[in-house]
C-alpha cells in the first residue's frame, strides 16, 4: 500500500511541476512543507499570492520558486573562486 501510494505522490508532483499556477494544495506537495507553514507565510505576507473573489488561494509556481531560493548560501568553492577571478581582475586592470 506504501508503495501506491508514493508512486500516486511521485504522479501529482509532476503534474504540479507542470504546472504555472498552483492550488493551495499543490503548493504544499510542491513546497514539501506543512498546511500551517504555508498559512503562516500567506498571513504574514511573506509570499505572494492570489485569492480570486475572497474564495481559495493560489500561488504562481514562479514566485514560490523565489520564496524557496531567497537567502541563497553560496559555497566555500564558489566564494573562493569570485575572491581569486577579483584579485586577477584587480592585477590585470
Amino acid at each position: 500500500m506504501q508503495k501506491q501510494n508514493t508512486n500516486s505522490n511521485h504522479e501529482r508532483l509532476h503534474i504540479v511541476t507542470q504546472k504555472e499556477i498552483l492550488s493551495f494544495r499543490e503548493a504544499l506537495l510542491y513546497m514539501d512543507v506543512s498546511q500551517s507553514f504555508l498559512y503562516k507565510l500567506t498571513s504574514k505576507k511573506a509570499i505572494e499570492f492570489t485569492k480570486p473573489n475572497g474564495g481559495k488561494i493560489y500561488f504562481r509556481k514562479s514566485d514560490l520558486d523565489k520564496w524557496m531560493l531567497q537567502n541563497e548560501s553560496t559555497s566555500a568553492r564558489v566564494l573562493q573562486d569570485k575572491v581569486l577571478n577579483h584579485l586577477k581582475s584587480k592585477n590585470n586592470g
